[in-house]
């Protein structure tokens, strides 16, 4: 089983520690791409339009900032960084250490600056959207989209996919269908099924926490994974459709 993540919009920033080893993350065939990326941004972010390019508001501009020296930053587990909605929900900390190393092994999380990334590879705060568009690079989706392929499909061969990226993550990566599960949170208000970000983003990292947590063989078919997923929600599996994946969907009553 593989569990692929988008980054928190928010991170923690380390305090202190050596600054990022490119070529010592997870999958090094990618250090080229990434080095273009870290090239791009430090560019950007040091642009008077900075925050217009990044497509961010005025609130983050110290964020954005810290882009221009992003390579002598300090770094700490990725674990540590992504700090959002989705992470707090996990929790990570408060796993077993059994757990923990399960975790290691089997999220991957998919980041506009670094391509891949595992949750004990080093990484520094930044900020960075998969939305953005970086001078000579294009739009990041498309950028990494062209490099992740054959690592990625490489990684996973044989696993059963558990996606829990958002829309603009998943365009990066597009892995096989008949081995994929996207995992969609609905809530149900007057009788009608509505997305909402926040329910959404916190669900999945319950979701993955399940996962991690549970005794016995992680599940290897859709079909298994949605059994895991009833012991706790109301779930629907869908079937592959057109160029869909199987999708997994957790219904939560109104609050």
């Amino acid at each position: 089983m593989l569990i692929l993540l988008p980054p928190s919009e928010g991170k923690t920033a380390p305090v202190d520690g050596d600054p990022v080893n490119v070529a010592g993350l997870a999958f090094p065939e990618l250090a080229g791409p990434r080095r273009s990326v870290l090239n791009a941004l430090e560019k950007v972010s040091a642009d008077p339009e900075a925050l217009t390019m990044l497509g961010v508001g005025p609130s983050l501009a110290d964020e954005v900032k810290r882009n221009i020296s992003i390579r002598s930053q300090p770094v700490a587990p990725a674990n540590e960084v992504y700090t959002g909605v989705l992470y707090e929900a996990l929790s990570f900390r408060t796993l077993t250490g059994e757990q923990q190393a399960e975790a290691r092994s089997s999220i991957l999380v998919i980041s506009a600056l670094w391509g891949a990334v595992r949750f004990d590879d080093d990484i520094p705060a930044y900020r960075l959207s998969m939305s953005a568009k970086l001078p000579d690079l294009g739009r990041l989706a498309s950028y990494w989209k062209r490099s992740l392929g054959s690592v990625l499909d490489e990684r996973s061969e044989g696993e059963l996919l558990v996606d829990c990226r958002s829309s603009t993550y998943a365009a990066a990566w597009v892995p096989p269908m008949e081995r994929t599960v996207t995992v969609n949170v609905f809530q149900v208000r007057d009788g009608k099924r509505t997305v909402v970000s926040h329910f959404a983003k916190h669900t999945r990292g319950e979701f993955v926490r399940q996962l991690l947590q549970r005794n016995g063989k992680a599940p290897e078919t859709p079909h298994e994974l949605a059994e895991v997923a009833a012991e706790r929600w109301d779930t629907e599996l869908v079937a592959p459709q057109g160029t869909k994946s199987y999708r997994l969907n957790l219904v939560l009553s109104s609050r």
